[in-house]
Formats: structure tokens, sequence, C-alpha cells
């Protein structure tokens, strides 16, 4: 979560010299050719055919929907605003994870995520003085992205490993993402006076955001139900409120905070809440009606 807390200020700096498409593309297209070297000097195998549509929609999801959706809104919003409606991404997720893996999180658990995407949006705006914009229509497709594309990747991870699940996604994708990089260069030329900053952001984005930081995600969201993994999300809007005052010159408040400590309270207990899982299916039944008896081997 270390690693995705930058991604926010780091595209708000890049968008408004390099351009929202440009970002939201090019960051998968160094990240794919990031994860085509690795594949080579690796020797890696293709994927099953089988597993092609789950990692075709994790591109979507991870590759093209939240890096151009995200970059879309940030042209015309603060990062504090967007980071916002990013605290929505772990309720999504673990909604996501009922309807599309099965799982059953305890009331416990709703109530503290709950909690803590409640107070991330009041302290946005209370505190932050923000109101609702056109822009928050691309962050919301933004979090619905992501939020699809994190449980679809985890359900590819505990098969193939997470840092294979996003390195096939961006190699599958590379070639519509040059694609849209090429477009957007073709219809707003770069100018020479880009500064190394926009530059630094397009690299973090690029390698950490949408690389090396899916290493560990997708293994921690495997280590658990996806539900009770993705409230760890809830402490990237508070690290993010911090990059903000850091890089983008925002103030930190005693609310800000405040804020920050209330939804690390409700990370932690929607984390430790209980998760029930799909359940198995049923044994065969003999033709007297009763269940096999297991045989032990030894």
């Amino acid at each position: 979560m270390l690693c995705f807390s930058l991604t926010v200020p780091a595209t708000r700096v890049s968008v408004p010299e390099l351009g929202a498409i440009l970002v939201g593309a090019g960051r998968s297209v160094i990240a794919g050719v990031l994860a085509s070297l690795v594949f080579a000097i690796r020797r890696e195998r293709l994927p099953k055919m089988a597993d092609l549509k789950s990692l075709a929609l994790v591109a979507l999801g991870v590759v093209f929907g939240f890096p151009l959706c995200s970059a879309i809104a940030l042209q015309s919003v603060p990062a504090v605003h967007a980071l916002v409606i990013v605290g929505l991404v772990p309720m999504a997720t673990a909604i996501l994870a009922v309807l599309r893996n099965g799982e059953r999180p305890s009331s416990k658990f709703w109530l503290a995520s709950s909690l803590g995407a409640l107070s991330v949006i009041a302290f946005g705006f209370t505190q932050a003085q923000l109101h609702f914009a056109a822009a928050d229509a691309w962050m919301l497709a933004a979090v619905l992205s992501a939020a699809f594309g994190y449980s679809e990747g985890a359900r590819l991870t505990p098969r193939l490993g997470g840092w294979r699940v996003i390195s096939w996604a961006l190699v599958l994708a590379l070639p519509l993402s040059l694609a849209l990089s090429w477009w957007a260069l073709s219809a707003q030329p770069l100018h020479a006076s880009v500064s190394w900053r926009a530059w630094l952001g397009l690299g973090y984005v690029a390698v950490v955001s949408m690389y090396l930081g899916f290493f560990a995600w997708y293994r921690g969201l495997t280590r658990t139900s996806i539900a009770r993994a993705s409230q760890v999300q809830l402490a990237q809007p508070v690290l993010g409120f911090l990059w903000c005052w850091l890089l983008l010159g925002e103030q930190v408040t005693a609310a800000m905070l405040c804020t920050a400590g209330f939804v690390l309270v409700c990370a932690a207990w929607a984390s430790q809440s209980r998760t029930q899982r799909p359940k198995a299916a049923p044994l065969p039944q003999t033709a007297a009606g009763s269940a096999p008896t297991a045989v032990r081997i030894s």
C-alpha cells in the first residue's frame, strides 16, 4: 500500500504537462516493456488458454480502467479530491469478493469497512472543502475498475503467482497501450519544456504503481480472504494526504491526523473479522445414500 499511496499525487504532477491519455497509457507501455524483459530473461512459458480470459479482465481493470479514468479525472480536480473517492476501493473490492468469489464477510467486517470509508469521505467534504464535480464520474469508474482488477487478479494468483498475473496482463495489453500512447503523442506533441517532476511522476506510476507494487498486492490478497485483505487499502487515502502535503504543498491539519488514526483502526478491525469462504461441493452419495468413507493413504 505504501507503493500505491503515491499513485494519485504522482499522476497529478504528470498530467498537466504530459496529458491524461499519455500518462494513463504510457505507464502501461513502460511497465509492459519491463515485464517483457523479465519474461525474456526468465524464459517464461506462455499462459494457458484457460487463463487468457481472466488475464484480459485483469488488464481491463488495472492496466486500462484505473490508470486512464483516474488520469482523466485528475486533469480537473486536485489530488486530495481524487484520494477521497479512492477511499471507496476497499468497499467496492469487498462487494465484488461477495458477488464473484462467494465470500461471506461478517457483520463486524461490514461495519468496520463502512466506517472507514465514510470517515475518509466525511473528511474530504468537510475539512478539505471538496464538492461534487463532473470528474467524479471518472474517479468512480476508476474505483470500480481497480476493484474488479484486484478481485480477478486475486483469483489467478494462487495458480500463476502475483508477479506473473500483472506481468502477463501488461504484456497482453501492450499493443493497445502502445497504440493509445502513439495516438496521444500525435494529437498533442510534447513540449521541450516538460519538467523533470512530470517525467519522474510518470516513471513512478509506471515502474512502481503499475508493476512492482502488484507483486506484493496480489500476494497479500491471497493470504486471507479478498474482502479482508482489501481493507488495508483504507490506508491509501491517508498516506496520500501526507504525500500531497509533502509534494504538492497541501496543508496537514489536526482533522487529517485524527481521520488517519480512525481509518487505520477501522482497517485493523475489518482485517481481524471473520469471513466465510465459499462452501466446498458435497461428496457424492453411495448407493446406500451415505457419503463414501475416506481412505487414509500412508
